[in-house]
């Protein structure tokens, strides 16, 4: 894909460096793999921020059907879940509190 301006939703690169772990279910130069990981995070982040349809991606991000493909696949692996459980410890530890509630409300 040629280069292209960036979109105020375009993940940074400390960002990327946080998610790539868990949204990398195979190899980023996998064979088959025809659009990098971070473009795809990248138009599903434009997806969620603008709130527009998957038909409506801007064409010089990555074909809607492969967005939502690979989107399917960190669902069905649940990768959105273990990232936001994994980034709650890490906000609780600098927070000065313990990785896990000790405490429930019921």
């Amino acid at each position: 894909m040629a280069q292209r301006s960036s979109y105020p939703s375009d993940v940074t690169d400390d960002e990327w460096t946080f998610v790539a772990p868990y949204l990398a279910l195979v190899c980023e130069d996998a064979p088959q793999r025809q659009h990098a990981l971070r473009a795809v995070f990248n138009a599903l982040r434009y997806l969620v921020k603008t709130g527009c349809g998957w038909r409506y991606l801007p064409h010089d991000l990555p074909p809607w059907p492969a967005v939502y493909q690979q989107w399917a696949r960190w669902r069905d692996n649940r990768c959105f879940e273990h990232m936001m459980a994994d980034l709650r410890e890490l906000a609780r530890v600098l927070a000065g509190r313990e990785a896990e509630p000790t405490a429930v409300i019921l």
